[in-house]
């Protein structure tokens, strides 16, 4: 199968089949689970749908992060601990709220440094509790109530991260002189160089996955293609703290077994569409190379496009028969699931999942399908192929409408195929649509607001230009080219 081109020529007649999702759904009158009462509607356009939708997500984040303290939950509405990678798409999300006028700068500022400010004065340690962290790193999930340790969670390499570059966007955006844009950036500056990158390698070259103080270090390091790629820029691009450049020559020393043709599109392959998204949530990828990209003559960007138009293809042979999947309805990645059960589908027995990273990839692990879509996987693909991403975005809204669209936007995933009566670990039963959840995660609103944005304004493309930490990293990775030249 040949590669789309990226100037395919977009074959949605949009403003008839909105016009009629709109009517299908009935307007202002619908309600969703999840979402209470909605807003109006959005207008009848696609650009208008993305527009609304990037609202409805700044909201989730400004409406259930905790104000004082910068905790934002895993999900809602169910109760549920802070995840502090949900907290780095929260900080992430405020410079966008502020350029969109819908929070001025004078609350943005004050969210930021509120989080910042308990972010370093959380209590570190290697005690088992009453800690929020250990070495600069912090647990996956913190308890909502003191900011601390919940249960047993991990010291998290990948979720450290990613609150890291909430962290530095927003070093980046607050350049003024005020004494609040000031405290900022030096509070964001401390918290980032106090990250003990290399207490986490754990003697190797690589960097671990994560740290209990009841068992120590996990087994495993970080290599091969995946979201990863934030560890190692911030690791190599700190001043107090950086790893050698080794540890990307091991992180990069499985992609050989990633690298193939799925679907008819050669690519460095990764199942989850979010392994391909969440770096160039904050990071311009375009033009600018590692050794590896180098030799296979494009770049992680249009790695990432090769992936969309893979999964897509993918959607299109459906070869395990799932309802509903097409052209215009696709979008594998880590979400939420209907049930962990085994089922009679056309005859034949299947296993679904709750939550499960689901996707299509050339190692097995990264590879399991049970029928469950999720939105973020297309929404968050606009800045890599808007060609696809735009009309599934449409074709969801105009199927499903209300069902999978509330208060914050689309909800984390739908599963067609799902119309079993037993027990659900969340979601509801739709006549007709399958089962729908009424969950939204931070972890996936989150790719959907920034990438929205990047493919709008470039807007957090071009404050990781400017960032002095991830250039760094960047150029001591090997990359060369684009905009680092």
């Amino acid at each position: 199968m040949a590669l789309v081109s990226r100037r395919q020529v977009l074959q949605y007649t949009l403003a008839t089949s909105y016009s009629a999702a709109l009517a299908s759904c009935g307007g202002s009158s619908s309600s969703s689970a999840a979402g209470g009462n909605l807003p109006p509607p959005p207008p009848t356009t696609i650009d208008a749908l993305i527009a609304e939708t990037q609202q409805r997500t700044f909201r989730f984040f400004w409406e259930t992060t905790d104000a004082a303290r910068g905790l934002a939950p895993d999900l809602t509405p169910d109760a549920a601990p802070a995840s502090i990678a949900a907290m780095g798409f929260a900080l992430t999300a405020i410079p966008i709220g502020i350029e969109h006028g819908w929070i001025t700068r004078a609350q943005g500022i004050e969210r930021v440094l509120n989080t910042l400010v308990f972010l370093r004065d959380a209590p570190q340690g290697g005690a088992a509790t009453a800690t929020s962290g250990f070495h600069g790193f912090f647990y996956h999930f913190l308890e909502m109530s003191s900011g601390t340790r919940y249960r047993d969670s991990e010291l998290s390499s990948i979720d450290t991260a990613l609150l890291m570059m909430g962290v530095r966007a927003c070093v980046q955006y607050f350049a003024g002189s005020d004494g609040n844009e000031t405290s900022i950036r030096t509070i964001g500056d401390t918290l980032c160089e106090r990250v003990e990158w290399r207490w986490f390698q754990n003697g190797t070259a690589g960097i671990n996955f994560g740290w209990r103080p009841e068992t120590g270090f996990m087994a495993d390091n970080w290599r091969g293609y995946n979201e990863a790629i934030p560890i190692f820029l911030l690791a190599l691009g700190s001043s107090a703290n950086a790893v050698d450049p080794a540890a990307w020559a091991d992180w990069t020393s499985t992609y050989s077994q990633s690298w193939g043709t799925l679907q008819g599109v050669e690519h460095l392959s990764f199942g989850p569409l979010f392994g391909h998204q969440y770096t160039q949530v904050w990071v311009d990828m375009r033009g600018i190379k590692d050794a590896y990209m180098t030799a296979k003559g494009i770049d992680y960007f249009e790695n990432s496009r090769r992936a969309v138009l893979s999964q897509r293809a993918y959607a299109i042979a459906n070869p395990l028969g799932w309802q509903g999947y097409g052209a215009d309805i696709w979008g594998l990645s880590a979400s939420d699931g209907p049930s962990d059960s085994m089922q009679t589908y056309r005859g034949e027995s299947r296993q679904f999942r709750t939550y499960a990273g689901r996707g299509v990839g050339l190692i097995s692990a990264n590879n399991y399908d049970d029928g469950t879509l999720t939105p973020t996987a297309p929404i968050a693909s606009l800045p890599f192929a808007p060609e696809l991403a735009k009309p599934a975005m449409a074709a969801m809204y105009q199927r499903y409408g209300s069902a999978i669209y509330g208060q914050y936007g689309f909800l984390d995933s739908y599963n067609p195929s799902f119309q079993y009566s037993v027990p659900l670990s969340s979601g509801r039963l739709v006549s007709g649509l399958g089962w729908v959840d009424t969950r939204y995660y931070g972890i996936n609103q989150g790719p959907i607001i920034a990438m929205i944005e990047n493919q709008r304004s470039e807007l957090l493309w071009r404050l990781s230009r400017t960032d002095p930490v991830l250039r760094r990293g960047l150029t001591r990775a090997g990359f060369t080219g684009g905009w680092l030249a």
